[in-house]
């Protein structure tokens, strides 16, 4: 069974997306079996991936509304399997609130596949809403992408107060697989300030590898690529094969 780890930070920017579409192609190019689920109605994870959001179907949004088949709904790539997202997606949590086990839908959705991966990543919308909320309920774990800027810790602790909810209520399970530092300057006092601040916040759970600030990987996006693919020896590029290396040696040491 995968380990499906949810990319959330309610706060927009900080990079979950890139992470997501970036942790996908590293794991994948190691030789993981891996699904990104874009689960954010800008859909810009499906397209970092190389397909088209708008022609792409079934979709994330007709598998959670419609009940279409996940298996039906996920697309190959080279760089790993994706299940798209479109704008549709962002009506979602109107069209489900009616429906029984609504926040377990996603959850559902995943079991049925998930014998075929080693990770399945969710990429969250950048809010706490139900759509988010399915992304708690499904996942094991928790991959908290926070960049390295004033505001930094503004929001993580409502993110806090919700995990704790779920695992109440729906999660008991949920936990935080770890924090990752992002859009780090290390010539900047800022940055290396507001580090040390989140690893006081997050003692023990912040990665070692730290996502730099890079032109290259702010680049990829545009060309539908993932870092790996655009530009391998970049600085974003080793950061992205530094974390997922981390990650599976973490598995591993389990």
């Amino acid at each position: 069974m995968a380990k499906i780890i949810a990319i959330v930070n309610q706060k927009g920017g900080v990079g979950k997306t890139t992470t997501t579409v970036n942790l996908t192609a590293s794991l994948s190019t190691m030789g993981k079996k891996v699904l990104l689920c874009d689960f954010d109605p800008q859909a810009n994870a499906t397209s970092g991936m190389g397909v088209d959001k708008n022609t792409a179907s079934p979709n994330i949004y007709d598998v959670l509304v419609n009940g279409a088949d996940p298996q039906k709904a996920i697309v190959h790539t080279k760089y790993g399997d994706v299940i798209p997202s479109n704008k549709a997606l962002a009506g979602a949590g109107v069209e489900i609130i009616s429906i029984a086990d609504r926040e377990q839908l996603l959850k559902k959705a995943l079991s049925q596949i998930s014998a075929q991966y080693d990770y399945i990543f969710i990429d969250c919308p950048p809010s706490l809403e139900l759509l988010t909320i399915n992304a708690l309920c499904a996942a094991g774990s928790l991959l908290v992408p926070v960049q390295c800027e004033y505001y930094a810790l503004e929001g993580l602790s409502d993110l806090i107060s919700t995990i704790r909810l779920m695992k109440r209520s729906v999660n008991p399970d949920l936990s935080i697989e770890g924090v990752l530092l992002t859009m780090y300057d290390g010539r900047t006092n800022l940055s290396v300030q507001v580090a040390e601040e989140i690893k006081r916040y997050f003692p023990g759970q912040v990665y070692a590898s730290v996502i730099p600030r890079n032109v290259r990987l702010a680049e990829a996006p545009s060309h539908g690529k993932p870092i790996v693919e655009y530009d391998k020896y970049s600085r974003g590029s080793l950061a992205y094969r530094s974390l997922a290396k981390e990650i599976i040696s973490a598995e591993n040491g389990k």
